[in-house]
Parts: C-alpha cells; sequence; structure tokens
C-alpha cells in the first residue's frame, strides 16, 4: 500500500544507467528529472540490488569511469535498502507467483520495496512499475 504523503522516489537500474549515459535516447529526459529530484529534495530510495544490476550493466556497456561515477556520484545521494533475507524471500514468491519470463527477481524487489516503504512513484525508464500501478516522475 502506498501513502500519498510519502514523497519519496525509487530509483531504478533505467534511471541510473540513462542518466549516466549520455548517447541512451533518453538521457536528456533522465537527466532533467534526476536534476528535478535532487534540486527538489525528493528522497530517493533504491534497492542494493538495484545497485548490484546497475553497476554490471554500467561496467559493460560504458565501462569503470562510469561505475566510478554511480558509486561516487550518484549513489551517495540515494538511500540505499540492504535485501535481507525477508525481503529477498517475499521478492521471490512474487515472481514465482507472476510467474512471467519478462519480470526479473530485481523488478520484485523493487516492487517490494516500493510497497513496504509506501513509496508511490518511480524515478523509472521499465514499463513493468506501471503494470503494478505505481507512478513514474
Amino acid at each position: 500500500m502506498t501513502d500519498p504523503k510519502n514523497d519519496e522516489v525509487f530509483v531504478d537500474t533505467s534511471a541510473f544507467y540513462a542518466v549516466l549515459d549520455a548517447d541512451d535516447d533518453v538521457h536528456a529526459q533522465a537527466s532533467t528529472a534526476w536534476h528535478g529530484l535532487i534540486d527538489g529534495r525528493r528522497p530517493l530510495v533504491t534497492s542494493s540490488y538495484v545497485c548490484v544490476e546497475a553497476s554490471a550493466l554500467v561496467q559493460a556497456r560504458l565501462g569503470m569511469d562510469a561505475v566510478r561515477a554511480l558509486f561516487q556520484d550518484v549513489l551517495p545521494m540515494v538511500t540505499v535498502v540492504t535485501v535481507d533475507e525477508s525481503l529477498h524471500t517475499n521478492a521471490v514468491e512474487t515472481l514465482l507467483g507472476a510467474n512471467r519470463r519478462d519480470l526479473s527477481l530485481v523488478d520484485c524487489v523493487s516492487f517490494t520495496v516500493m510497497r513496504q516503504r509506501g513509496i508511490a512513484a518511480a524515478f523509472a525508464f521499465d514499463r513493468h512499475f506501471a503494470e503494478q500501478g505505481f507512478g513514474f516522475v
């Protein structure tokens, strides 16, 4: 259940990547949104699983300088929820219950974190958030 008073925004891998990759199709949109969130002092949240996924993607596609920027410049502005056994188990149950090939465990962790914290909006470029009833910033 989301809390309409909660102004936290969940940040997905798709947003981290788009912010860091100047050649990404949605980079300009992502950069504008990122600066708007930071300037507006919106509390940003992600999960440790998103950090792993984002760093692997950034490293493979953009290289170590971009990984360094992710960890030293971007992630310090975000609260990282560490995925514990309970959160992991809940997300696995969600994944298995969804029975969909195109939905990832990382996505299910993200949705679980958002529901647990009452977060209604995501900074993401992934349709799965909308399918789960979350809004976008």
